[in-house]
């Protein structure tokens, strides 16, 4: 019997594992069809298992009314990121959903299918989790599972002074789609603010670099709370410094177009550098490694962008061209009081 469209019928949790979940754990025997209380996750001789975890809030992570298979896709691909900063091959995941009231069994459908389509473009696997009724707002998590070679894993530790510092994709695309998806009135045609929309809604994760990152990269994070905060962390990690030149900084034609419509074009750029949300790869790498890196990306189609170098100490320190920068906000800061 197929579960019922109605809204208002509420959704019993057994009913929605066995018909809304256990058909993503289909091809995870580890998973034993959703019908045990763990899964067992035999070791792979010779690989590590990474592991990461990252969880959504609506209102927080993404709008109220987003639609439920794009906000089941966002999770997966936030976490996805994680991994590809890391290097990893993603295996399999365990998911986590605390559902408001007026998620019934049409919401719940379209959030697993969500889930499977982007198991079945990334080569996920669902291994279990846990799924509550909340009082609050729809908050979903997600434990992932990747694999690397052995010590192979791409750390935040590993730059060094005379490294070149490189990020793929374009920035800012996040931030200003947030706008965008809110409706803010960007100065941009109605295409343009809806590929920026779908940009923040939709990350693009970067695993396929990441058998290049763990060849070549010294150091590596995902690009969550905004390029300038996430290479800091590299550079926090690592105990060196960052000099870093917003005039490189990758743009799309849509940012691109914002910041030649603002007042003061230099801090245009370093709003979209410390606006978050846009799931790319920061990473430093030595001269000839930087090169080889640079050279994998291009051939994947991925482009990768030479934006600074690792200094020996001193901190971050931005400026755009010529133009030295006093940077007070780095990113977003969970928890931190609005600026």
């Amino acid at each position: 019997m197929s579960a019922p469209d109605d809204p208002q019928v509420p959704v019993d949790e057994f009913d929605w594992i066995a018909k809304g979940l256990r058909p993503l754990a289909a091809d995870a025997p580890e998973a034993f069809g959703l019908t045990d209380d763990a899964a067992a996750i035999p070791s792979r001789p010779g690989f590590d298992l990474i592991v990461t975890k990252d969880a959504i809030v609506a209102g927080v992570h993404f709008l109220e009314g987003d639609p439920p298979a794009m906000v089941a896709r966002k999770l997966l691909r936030v976490n996805l990121s994680d991994l590809a900063a890391k290097g990893a091959t993603p295996d399999g995941y365990f998911l986590a959903v605390a559902w408001p009231a007026g998620f019934g069994w049409p919401e719940r459908r379209a959030f697993a299918a969500g889930l499977a389509a982007d198991q079945a473009e990334f080569g996920l696997r669902l291994f279990g989790g846990d799924t509550v009724a909340t009082p609050g707002p729809l908050t979903a998590s997600v434990t992932m599972l990747g694999w690397t070679p052995a010590g192979r894993m791409v750390r935040r530790s590993g730059a060094r002074p005379g490294d070149h510092l490189l990020v793929t994709g374009t920035i800012g695309d996040g931030w200003l789609g947030l706008a965008a998806a809110r409706g803010a009135d960007l100065g941009l045609d109605p295409g343009q603010a809806a590929w920026l929309a779908d940009r923040y809604r939709l990350p693009r994760p970067r695993g396929v670099l990441a058998e290049a990152l763990r060849a070549q990269a010294s150091a590596a994070a995902d690009v969550s709370d905004g390029l300038i905060a996430d290479a800091a962390n590299i550079a926090r990690a690592s105990d060196v410094g960052l000099a870093i030149d917003l005039a490189r900084l990758p743009l799309s034609d849509a940012a691109f177009a914002w910041c030649a419509r603002r007042p003061d074009v230099v801090q245009s750029r370093l709003a979209l550098a410390t606006g978050g949300d846009d799931y790319e790869v920061v990473c430093t790498a030595q001269p000839g490694a930087a090169a080889r890196l640079m050279a994998a990306a291009t051939a994947l189609g991925l482009p990768l962008t030479d934006i600074g170098e690792v200094v020996p100490s001193g901190g971050v320190k931005v400026r755009c061209g010529p133009r030295v920068l006093d940077v007070t906000r780095t990113g977003y800061r969970h928890g931190a009081s609005p600026h």
